[in-house]
């Protein structure tokens, strides 16, 4: 496995490189009407490091750009989100033409995957660490 140190340098890279897609993303996540939700974006976990990140719900959001319907990096995200799903997260993937093109409705799924339904209160979510 890799260091954590090197996953760590590699987050914090990919941070200060993000895809214009991610960006719009990342805001809208940011003014998302949540009490108490919390998204890391590019958060190192295991081997991998994922897009966004909720700790509370172990909720990840994955973008994907046209490149991951190639035949070889389907493979590869296929195996990486089996591996986070047996690990016990939850990993929701949209392309960046749905960030583009249909905002709201990637960010009603994504309150769906927090609450459980698009008329569901938001309430506080509490995160606690793992040791």
């Amino acid at each position: 496995m890799v260091s954590t140190s090197i996953r760590r340098a590699a987050a914090k890279k990919l941070r200060a490189n993000t895809t214009p897609h991610e960006r719009i993303l990342w805001r809208a996540l940011r003014e998302l009407p949540t009490d108490g939700t919390h998204f890391r974006r590019q958060a190192p976990i295991g081997p991998y490091v994922v897009d966004f990140f909720c700790p509370a719900k172990r909720l990840i959001v994955e973008l994907d750009g046209g490149h991951h319907s190639d035949d070889e990096v389907a493979k590869r995200d296929r195996a990486r989100q089996e591996w986070l799903e047996r690990e016990g997260y939850r990993v929701v993937r949209f392309w960046n033409s749905e960030v583009s093109e249909v905002l709201n409705a990637v960010l009603e799924r994504i309150y769906v995957e927090l609450y459980g339904a698009r008329e569901a209160e938001a309430v506080p979510l509490k995160h606690y660490r793992r040791r």
